[in-house]
């Protein structure tokens, strides 16, 4: 299917997991979070994201939330959300609560985007829920209908109610990296994102699923779908792909369980990983764009041909506070 938007339309947004640097600190990264969201918002991105992750060094994106409300009260008119909230950690009503205070804080800016993921390893998992470790794929839903029922305006009989909250119009998102969400979304005429940057395995099929099986909603009356991929874009090929080395370690990290705070660029990848590594590394990194502007448009161009999408989430970890800003404004020209 021809995509009927090109890159000079389609709206772009960004997923700040405010990672950690390995000459830096929490506090300063959340502070570049905020200068990041600031010029993005000058440069005319659309949504600003945040993840919720748990017991990973390098990732100082814990208390979601808060994060929000410091990117919120730091910008004036770009839309700040969760990318996403992990819900089975949390009480839907919490949820509720605090994201009713965020949108009467900063009134038509707040979106929540859902997912049902861990965010993090089993035992730290276990410790957020309080031991109960196990879900259903019943108790996700459930989840988000209690979530959603805290914002309806007829709460009459309501025993338990979320104040602030009650009544308040919160864009919910559902996320996924498979296809359970994406089929969630549609039942519900929910919009969907798409963890692509990280798990590009599924992402067509969710796709497909998702508009195949859409149902208009009093939320959204036609499908509405995001990617989230990784962009590195710089002055020369030669130096984004320099910068995208930090990610790639970043994934090797993964793969070997072997976390750490992002670390700088190198010249050589190849005297770090081996062969097979390289493979899983490239695989788990597929929807990565990297280059100078002329490079990053055909790729996507390429991408957005084959696969139909509504908006494009943008996921850099640039080791180089100043190098990452270069990114994303070179992207805003494209």
């Amino acid at each position: 299917m021809q995509h009927p938007v090109t890159r000079r339309t389609l709206p772009l947004s960004v997923l700040d997991l405010v990672m950690v640097s390995a000459n830096g600190s929490p506090a300063q990264s959340m502070r570049n979070s905020l200068d990041l969201a600031q010029h993005v918002e000058k440069w005319g991105y659309k949504r600003y994201w945040l993840a919720e992750h748990h017991n990973i060094k390098g990732i100082a994106s814990t208390a979601t939330s808060i994060l929000i409300g410091f990117v919120a009260g730091g910008t004036s008119k770009i839309r700040v959300g969760s990318g996403g909230i992990m819900l089975p950690n949390h009480s839907p009503l919490i949820i509720a609560e605090q994201f009713g205070t965020l949108e009467s804080l900063y009134p038509g800016r707040i979106e929540l985007g859902l997912g049902r993921a861990p965010g993090t390893d089993r035992f730290t998992a276990m410790a957020l829920r309080r031991g109960k470790l196990e879900e259903t794929e019943d108790e996700f839903p459930n989840s988000v209908k209690e979530l959603m029922a805290y914002f309806a305006s007829d709460t009459a009989n309501k025993m338990v109610r979320a104040n602030p909250g009650e009544g308040l119009d919160i864009p919910i998102w559902l996320l996924g990296s498979s296809t359970f969400s994406a089929q969630l979304a549609a039942d519900w005429g929910l919009p969907f994102a798409f963890a692509s940057h990280f798990a590009p395995a599924y992402l067509e099929s969710a796709v497909n699923i998702y508009r195949e099986r859409f149902q208009p909603s009093k939320y959204l009356n036609q499908p509405h779908i995001m990617a989230a991929v990784n962009i590195f874009a710089a002055n020369t090929d030669k130096e984004a792909n320099r910068l995208f080395t930090s990610v790639q370690q970043m994934a090797l990290g993964m793969i070997r369980r072997n976390y750490s705070l992002l670390q700088p660029p190198v010249t050589n990848m190849d005297k770090i990983w081996d062969h097979l590594e390289k493979y899983a590394v490239g695989e788990r990194l597929k929807y990565s764009f990297v280059g100078e502007p002329n490079t990053i448009k055909q790729g996507l161009e390429s991408f957005l041909n084959r696969i139909y999408v509504d908006e494009l989430m943008v996921v850099s970890h640039i080791y180089d506070h100043d190098a990452r800003l270069r990114s994303f404004e070179l992207l805003s020209t494209l």
